[in-house]
């Protein structure tokens, strides 16, 4: 036996932690992307990001790991980093969210193309490359040092391997699944740096150093972290929060002022939902969209609605404000089930919305029904799921359409450029309706309409029957606004549909335009007078 296996008898230490270290890196690496999804959205490219940066990080862990373990005869050193790597993880709720909020805006003054590669990637190089570089020390270190004899060499790496990857699926399932919606994404980097703690711990105990100071520093740094977690919100320089949490799918936080109270899965871009306590036009795109039960005589018979992306119901109420209750009829389908659950507390979504809980193409390939008005308000700002964009997608609607009726497509992203993320949804849905019409609204966003008739002639001819002044004018305005789309060439399928490079383009380029004035203005500035002139 040799001196290593003298100095530490009990071998299971190094398979413990082969598995929790292994778990510990999927449950981080999840963390991760939900961190920086309120910032840089959830988008293929933030998860790429994510993924790329924290293999880099693992793979220098291994040489690194591979070096340290070839010099040092015992192994107190790996399990003394790998407790600085839980002190760190359990920081990251603590100091994460201002650097990464501090990063976007520092970037978004000055970074004019490929703004969230870069956010995103400097924010995980800057929080998270660390700790995952020590937990990618763990396994060659723990290889050597549970090896007892070259013949049993195989069979050790075997188990190692096997553990650390059983560790990975249980760390895979459990955050998602269970500790980010149930407990939140703060208290997820807590509960696994303790599990880190405590393997730490096991292991000074075993090998009779270090534990009284190890247990101090625990109990510190657990009693920091229990407190840190939740206190500090995703968007911390806001006042008016009156909600914040996490789902299993997203960031939800809802804001209140005089006149309304708003619902968004972004901290920093975005409006998903908006109530209006004076039961008046909401000012964003569902105003534009309420054209929709008037090409389709709302006035004069029963609309069966189908919204896909209902949110916290925006469009179903304001339909019920403006026109005859009796003939209105609304399914909502919502992937996010604490999203409908908020739509109830906050947003007094009516009774009469028959809500389903599931992805909106997963419903229309198990539904038979057919409506007279399907929205599909499921783009939420550059997380625009590539299955509800391609053509495909789109026959799928038509199909459950009945002969007359109507399908609303709230676009956001709007991009001047020939090839943008908005002119391929246009086309895309121009190649399958007879009939698509699109106006833009006041901000970011474009209203389409599309159909197998002429849904704008019906529009014009349901105008003199509006009694609310303020809707006739929104819908005279939209009427007016109304251009046919011809183009059909830029096509987006289920094999083919770049949503996400398309959809960055589009960022980069509303960024550049706001920031335009900003950049001007402290052109030439030291720090301090930069600071004095945003504030």
């Amino acid at each position: 036996m040799n001196k290593i296996t003298d100095y530490i008898k009990k071998e299971w230490i190094f398979y413990a932690t082969g598995f929790f270290s292994g778990m510990s890196v999927m449950a981080v690496e999840l963390g991760a992307q939900r961190l920086l999804s309120p910032y840089f959205s959830s988008s293929q490219i933030v998860w790429t990001i994510v993924i790329g940066v924290i293999m880099i990080a693992m793979a220098l862990g291994n040489i690194i790991g591979g070096k340290m373990a070839d010099k040092y005869q015992k192994p107190d050193r790996l399990f003394v980093w790998l407790f600085i790597a839980a002190t760190w993880i359990i920081l990251i709720p603590l100091f994460g969210k201002f650097i990464i909020a501090g990063i976007a805006i520092f970037l978004a003054l000055f970074v004019n193309w490929n703004y969230l590669i870069w956010a995103s990637l400097i924010s995980c190089l800057i929080v998270f490359v660390f700790p995952l570089m020590i937990l990618g020390m763990v396994t060659p270190n723990i290889v050597k040092f549970a090896t007892k004899d070259l013949k049993d060499n195989g069979k050790i790496v075997g188990k190692i391997e096997a553990f650390n990857t059983i560790g990975s699926i249980i760390g895979t399932f459990i955050p998602t699944f269970v500790s980010i919606p149930f407990v939140g994404t703060s208290m997820t980097f807590v509960i696994f740096s303790v599990i880190l703690y405590i393997i730490c711990m096991m292991y000074f105990i075993t090998a009779h150093k270090y534990a009284i100071r190890c247990g101090i520093i625990l109990s510190c740094c657990f009693i920091i972290g229990i407190i840190s977690s939740n206190k500090i919100k995703v968007a911390f320089w806001e006042s008016n929060i009156i909600y914040e949490g996490e789902s299993q799918y997203n960031y939800l936080k809802v804001t209140e002022d005089d006149d309304k109270i708003i619902f968004s899965t972004n901290v920093l871009f975005g409006v998903q939902s908006v109530k209006m306590k004076q039961k008046c036009l909401t000012g964003y795109y569902y105003d534009y969209a309420m054209a929709a039960p008037l090409m389709n005589d709302v006035y004069d018979k029963k609309l069966e609605i189908l919204i896909l992306g209902l949110g916290t119901g925006t469009y179903a109420t304001q339909c019920l404000n403006y026109f005859p209750n009796e003939n209105l009829e609304f399914d909502g389908v919502e992937i996010d089930g604490k999203v409908v659950k908020i739509a109830r507390k906050y947003f007094d979504l009516p009774d009469c919305v028959d809500v389903t809980v599931e992805d909106g193409r997963a419903f229309l390939n198990t539904t038979k029904k057919k409506y007279d008005i399907i929205m599909v308000d499921a783009y939420r700002d550059i997380s625009i799921p590539f299955q509800m964009s391609s053509q495909e997608f789109f026959k799928l609607v038509k199909k459950h359409l009945k002969e007359d009726g109507n399908m609303v497509v709230n676009m956001n992203l709007y991009d001047e450029s020939k090839k943008s993320i908005t002119n391929y949804l246009k086309s895309t849905i121009a190649s399958v309706f007879d009939y698509t019409y699109v106006a833009d609204t006041d901000s970011s966003n474009s209203e389409l309409f599309a159909s197998s008739i002429d849904v704008k002639e019906k529009l014009h001819n349901n105008l003199d029957k509006i009694d609310d002044s303020s809707l006739k004018k929104m819908m005279t305005s939209v009427y007016d606004n109304l251009l046919i789309v011809d183009n059909k060439n830029l096509i987006l399928t289920d094999d083919k549909a770049p949503v996400e490079m398309l959809g960055m383009k589009a960022l980069d380029n509303m960024i550049e335009e706001e920031l335009t004035d900003i950049r001007k203005r402290i052109k030439g500035k030291n720090i301090k007078e930069i600071i004095e002139e945003l504030t």
